[in-house]
């Protein structure tokens, strides 16, 4: 009997040592093409593979996932950011991996008015919100000549853009280009932050310091398999991960999400640079030492900072899921 028991036993730790690991996902949006990687993993069983059990989280307006990850109610965060001002605050987290090469903010300007390239935006009037004032516009700013005086309230409402001509505004490659296609039908002219010499990461996956001491494996599952997921969306058939996407936000729409998947294709959003040679999430320490020394130089952070506490590379780098991409 003792022997029966025994193996009973052994077959239920084995069972248990086989269970996936439950993982929380916070995203700083709502679900839309910019997460469709994360969503096809689920979809197509990939982070299941890799023995997880993911739980993707929605961000929105009145979401702070940061809070959440700090509460110990995300595993993970794309909050990545703000990595180098957890550095520069000691707190204990870390980027571990940057699914977005290029960022994907943009310029919006209307056609036809000759504000076709970042120089010509000096002096123009250019909408754009509190955190963007505090961030990438000082980096335009100093490098375009673009002065304060230009800066106009951004209302995250079309309307004013387009009752004014000369009206420039922020927005993000996958939406505002489409929904001014769409409902005012005509082309903008669109200029992406990252083609006018920005060179921070987006889309940058954060965890706890905790979770890389105590748990290497998870966290290692997961950006890989995230990864996988990415070149599935972006090399196969995205349907699986689009279907989970409509199914957690009704307002998006499948015309929608081929214009998204579609931009972040031509523009080179995910594969890029770095990205190409090394895999999807790809970080260097020469690129955040690129972008730190670019925002020292415009007061966005001081100097000093110890980048090794921002970011960690341990977890990319190594071609994590390329073998799914078709050959050129």
């Amino acid at each position: 009997m003792r022997g029966i028991f025994g193996a009973i036993a052994a077959l239920l730790m084995a069972g248990a040592a086989h269970a996936a690991d439950k993982v929380t996902f916070g995203l700083d949006w709502l679900a839309e093409a910019e997460y469709g990687g994360y969503y096809q993993a689920v979809a197509n069983g990939i982070y299941a593979r890799h023995g997880l059990d993911v739980t993707i989280r929605q961000g929105g307006p009145q979401v702070n996932h940061m809070q959440l990850l700090m509460a110990g109610q995300l595993d993970f965060n794309l909050g990545g950011g703000r990595a180098i001002e957890f550095a520069a605050e000691g707190l204990p987290y870390l980027a571990v991996a940057a699914i977005f090469q290029k960022e994907p903010a943009v310029l919006i300007a209307h056609p036809n008015t000759g504000a076709d390239r970042f120089e010509a935006l000096k002096g123009r009037p250019i909408a754009i919100g509190a955190d963007t004032r505090n961030g990438w516009w000082r980096f335009l700013a100093a490098k375009y000549g673009y002065s304060d005086a230009q800066i106009r309230p951004y209302t995250f409402n079309l309307a004013p853009f387009l009752a004014n001509n000369d009206l420039v505004q922020q927005g993000y490659l996958g939406s505002e280009p489409y929904l001014i296609e769409t409902e005012a039908k005509f082309k903008p002219q669109v200029l992406l932050l990252a083609d006018g010499g920005y060179r921070g990461y987006a889309n940058i996956i954060t965890t706890s310091a905790k979770l890389v001491a105590s748990r290497p494996d998870v966290v290692q599952r997961f950006i890989d398999a995230s990864a996988e997921g990415w070149y599935s969306y972006l090399y196969g058939d995205p349907a699986p991960g689009n279907a989970l996407i409509r199914a957690a936000n009704a307002d998006m729409t499948q015309a929608m999400l081929e214009y998204g998947r579609g931009v972040m294709k031509q523009h080179g959003v995910v594969d890029s640079g770095d990205a190409e040679r090394l895999g999807i999430g790809a970080m260097t320490d020469a690129r955040w030492q690129e972008f730190y020394a670019s925002m020292v130089a415009v007061g966005v952070y001081k100097p000093g900072i110890d980048l090794t506490k921002a970011y960690t590379t341990r977890f990319v780098n190594h071609r994590a899921g390329m073998a799914l991409k078709p050959a050129p």
